[in-house]
């Protein structure tokens, strides 16, 4: 079965996730083709978060849910910026938001992070997994060099982390002010 431009074997969703996973580039042509493909790639967001709370002991799970949403949606607008602006990728939103949810699969594993001693390492070598997917993601995505990948990857990461720090400074300044 084809999914509009690609040409290749449409996945059921583990698959697609152990395919993501497995950082296999073809997935994430598949589900950038695949318009159908958001909500699975919402649920996988959804779940990265659940593993990573689980195993964090995180008590704001519902928090953890929304902000994973948040940051998903809004990473997938900064690097689709970046990428179409500056290295004049050719993704849409739609298909930066698809290919960078199913980036989020290794995630699932940050349920390990509940045992001792191995968790903290295991946070570590997941969340390199997780950037390694992200950046294959955006180069198929964006349809661009694995080296501009890396730098859209970072400078999205950049941008990210500073709209974060201000949400959360309005936050605390709000907070002083009640």
């Amino acid at each position: 079965m084809t999914v509009s431009g690609y040409t290749g074997p449409r996945r059921p969703f583990v698959a697609r996730m152990i395919a993501a996973a497995s950082l296999d580039a073809s997935l994430y042509e598949e589900v950038e083709a695949d318009s159908s493909a958001t909500g699975q790639a919402a649920l996988v967001v959804v779940l990265a978060a659940v593993a990573a709370a689980i195993g964090s002991y995180n008590e704001n799970a519902i928090g953890g849910l929304i902000g994973s949403l948040i940051g998903w949606a809004v990473w997938a607008g900064v690097t689709y910026f970046i990428g179409a602006v500056l290295f004049k990728g050719t993704a849409s939103w739609g298909e930066l938001l698809r290919t960078l949810g199913f980036a989020q699969s290794p995630g699932l594993l940050y349920v390990v992070g509940i045992i001792p001693v191995v968790g903290g390492l295991a946070k570590i070598v997941i969340a390199i997994w997780l950037l390694i997917a992200g950046i294959i993601a955006i180069r198929q995505a964006l349809d661009i060099s694995t080296g501009k990948a890396v730098v859209v990857a970072i400078l999205g990461w950049l941008v990210l982390m500073l709209l974060m720090a201000m949400f959360a400074g309005s936050a605390f300044l709000a907070g002083l002010m009640t």
